[in-house]
């Protein structure tokens, strides 16, 4: 998020921090000649968010620039629902030869109806961004309806766009003009909520997840609870108590659970992670299957030489057999190839018998603001070399 707020920076965002996490932008007065220079694609190639600069510049001003962004190895991460979408809207685009990046033109976006391939997050944001200043109607179906879309498109409507179907995969956008000036607050993370709800059950003697906006959770405290985790709600905090042991449970006819990503409202991917580290300790077994990244699993390996008992069935299934506390896990070297991956070894690591070691840890940093204070003020002892 701060190498983000950096690269608006750069391109002529106004940004006043008026606290740790209270800022206000003002994009009045945009260097769009810096959008063409050889830094910002270099910046941009570094930084997966990036992408989500194409809608908002394509829809205001006509153009955008794009290189292919940065971020988690975690298998192929396509763009091509961004474009398609770009083009059903009237946008033109071209590969600049020798700087492996893309340039994307439009004299008047036209809102159209169009169907996605895929329910992408950041598809769907970068689409709704352009539509909203694109003339005419636009609807997206098979639209991503994460709560990430809905705050966003709630946000752009207090700004003065016109969106519909708020929190369905049917969204219609009339267009606007323009847009003006708005406050928002940000909704709570809810992977982070998960994270923590996942330490809690592995280690300590229980922990208060405070303002979680248990609304926006989603399948995430069910799915938990199906690894034999008890979670209780209490106003808008979560409650995880001390456990001795957890049971994961069977489906009705006593056949192995099975826990498998899908799109919202699905169980995110992003916990999968966590869920797998959690289960390796669980009274049973489960099969976790991962549909949408087909590199997310390999970290599992790291956890083997820990001593979980996990069988990595292809890269998208795994089976874990959980210890029941009866063998605690080892402790070892190990490096983090994603945020979410990374967070899952630190759990790991908090468990685990003896000192660990965690390289990569920019990952988790991308993910998790001040992890080691935050979890050293729960009493965990985490030195960052």
């Amino acid at each position: 998020m701060n190498n983000l707020i950096l690269l608006l920076a750069d391109i002529g965002v106004k940004v006043t921090r008026h606290a740790r996490n209270d800022y206000s932008f003002k994009a009045d007065e945009l260097n769009l000649d810096f959008l063409s220079s050889d830094e910002f694609v270099r910046k941009c190639a570094a930084l997966r968010g990036s992408v989500l600069l194409i809608g908002p510049l394509l829809g205001r001003f006509g153009q955008a620039m794009v290189a292919q962004p940065g971020g988690d190895k975690i298998g192929r991460r396509r763009l091509d629902t961004h474009f398609w979408g770009f083009r059903m809207l009237g946008a033109s685009f071209e590969k600049l030869p020798n700087r492996n990046v893309y340039q994307l033109r439009a004299d008047q976006l036209q809102g159209r109806y169009m169907l996605l391939d895929e329910a992408s997050v950041t598809g769907t944001a970068n689409i709704i961004m352009a539509a909203v200043l694109a003339k005419g109607t636009t609807t997206i179906y098979n639209a991503a309806c994460e709560p990430y879309i809905q705050q966003l498109c709630r946000l752009l409507n207090r700004m003065g766009a016109r969106i519909g179907g708020i929190g369905s995969n049917l969204l219609t956008i009339e267009g606007v003009e323009t847009l003006h000036g708005a406050t928002h607050q940000v909704l709570p993370d809810m992977i982070e909520v998960g994270s923590f709800i996942g330490m809690a059950a592995m280690v300590g003697q229980g922990i208060r997840i405070k303002n979680v906006s248990v609304e926006n959770l989603g399948l995430i405290p069910d799915t938990f609870k199906r690894l034999g985790i008890t979670i209780n709600i209490e106003g808008d905090d979560l409650f995880i108590p001390h456990h001795e042991h957890y049971q994961v449970e069977a489906f009705i006819d006593g056949s192995i659970m099975t826990l498998a990503d899908a799109p919202w409202p699905g169980l995110t991917p992003d916990l999968l992670s966590v869920l797998i580290v959690v289960a390796t300790q669980a009274r049973g077994s489960v099969l976790f299957h991962q549909k949408m990244f087909e590199s997310r699993l390999f970290f599992v390996d790291k956890i083997i030489d820990m001593g979980a008992q996990i069988i990595l069935c292809d890269p998208h299934r795994a089976v874990v057999i959980g210890h029941d506390h009866k063998l605690q896990l080892r402790a070892g070297r190990m490096t983090s190839p994603d945020i979410r991956a990374g967070i899952a070894l630190l759990i790991a690591a908090l468990s685990a018998n003896g000192t660990s070691q965690i390289d990569n840890i920019a990952q988790i940093d991308r993910g998790y603001e001040d992890i080691e204070a935050r979890l050293n003020a729960l009493g965990a002892n985490i030195k960052r070399v």
